[in-house]
């Protein structure tokens, strides 16, 4: 078992900045891909970010590249995204995923890849 715990979460402005955090524990976490996913009300989850095991590739969703960064910190057992330039369409609940991977490149876009989930955190961007 995995256990992810989401935090980093709150209310911004549109324009601003937020890093979201994800600490896990249980089990090897550099075995491993992270991915980050949202959630908007009355919307289905929609992937964001993902990460391989490695740290080697990510693979963004179009309408966050340039503006989010996602990177790991093994020594940690943390992913963390960092957000910038947000706009009030970013708003949602944000959830942290993993999945063991054999490949240490390999990254996952789908949410039925993914084993394991945290239980969110809010990010409101305001006009």
């Amino acid at each position: 078992q995995v256990q992810l715990v989401e935090s980093g979460g709150g209310l911004v402005q549109a324009g601003g900045s937020l890093r979201l955090s994800c600490a896990a524990s249980g089990r090897t976490f550099s075995n491993y891909a992270m991915g980050w996913f949202r959630q908007a009300p009355g919307k289905e989850r929609e992937f964001v970010a993902t990460i391989s095991r490695s740290g080697s590739s990510t693979y963004y969703v179009d309408s966050v590249k340039d503006r989010f960064t996602i990177f790991r910190e093994n020594a940690k057992n943390t992913v963390r995204l960092q957000m910038n330039s947000l706009k009030p369409e970013d708003t949602a609940v944000y959830y942290c995923a993993a999945r063991s991977s054999v490949y240490s490149a390999s990254v996952y876009s789908s949410t039925w890849e993914y084993n394991y989930w945290g239980q969110g955190t809010q990010v409101t961007v305001s006009s």
